[in-house]
């Protein structure tokens, strides 16, 4: 998923099931992710997936055959495993391209017509690592293609970020089986991950290179930018 976190067969396996949970829109998040770039992008153009060792951007951005070619980077073996059992389901692997690595092993001659990061920029710490991930998404971008980025995000000294963790708390206290402690201790964890208010994720955004930056999704913590490279 990133630099700072790779998950094992364990934690992918929880987390390809749990994610609708913790984020109840998430198909509707990548639906609409799916609408814009087929809004920009032509059939058979090239798509990077930063962070897609999962698979449901396989799964979703396949449909309605579109002939799309992905390139699946992951550091983790893990969830590329997971994406490689799904791209053989769909019968695309022929056309989707893994890479068990970072970004940072892309090269200059790789460019793509469009790109994904979703879910991921929470999980890497550093500041720094933040901006030179979009830096480097963006150089594998000609100017004016798109560019998707989903995070959770927020402002931990705002009052309404623990209304939003209070709803988060109630919704998989009500959809699951688990209960408060057990809830309490998972929330424990979710706020060691890195968050940004939506303001200075948009900053990031334009520092690396992107422009015409417009959020269009928000559920609890979790939002979502469109944008294009400069």
């Amino acid at each position: 998923m990133s630099e700072d976190l790779t998950f094992n067969e364990e934690m992918a396996t929880e987390y390809d099931k749990g994610v609708r949970r913790t984020l109840p829109t998430y198909d509707g998040l990548f639906r609409l992710t799916k609408a814009f770039l087929q809004n920009h992008l032509s059939d058979h153009d090239r798509l990077l997936v930063v962070g897609g060792g999962g698979g449901n951007e396989l799964t979703a951005f396949s449909a309605n055959h579109l002939e799309w070619r992905f390139t699946i980077v992951d550091p983790s073996e893990a969830m590329l495993s997971i994406a490689k059992s799904k791209a053989e389901r769909l019968g695309i692997t022929e056309r989707t391209e893994f890479i068990a690595g970072t970004v940072s092993d892309l090269t200059a001659e790789n460019k793509y017509d469009g790109a994904t990061c979703l879910l991921v920029l929470h999980f890497i710490s550093e500041q720094s690592k933040k901006i030179d991930l979009l830096k480097k998404i963006r150089a594998s971008l000609p100017a004016g293609a798109p560019f998707v980025l989903a995070t959770m995000y927020g402002d931990e000294n705002d009052a309404s970020f623990q209304d939003l963790f209070n709803l988060w708390k109630a919704y998989w206290i009500d959809s699951t089986k688990l209960t408060e402690a057990e809830v309490e201790e998972m929330e424990s964890s979710v706020r060691s991950l890195s968050f940004l208010p939506a303001n200075e994720i948009e900053a990031l955004l334009k520092e690396t290179g992107f422009h015409r930056i417009t959020q269009f999704f928000q559920t609890n913590m979790f939002g979502a930018w469109i944008c294009f490279a400069e």
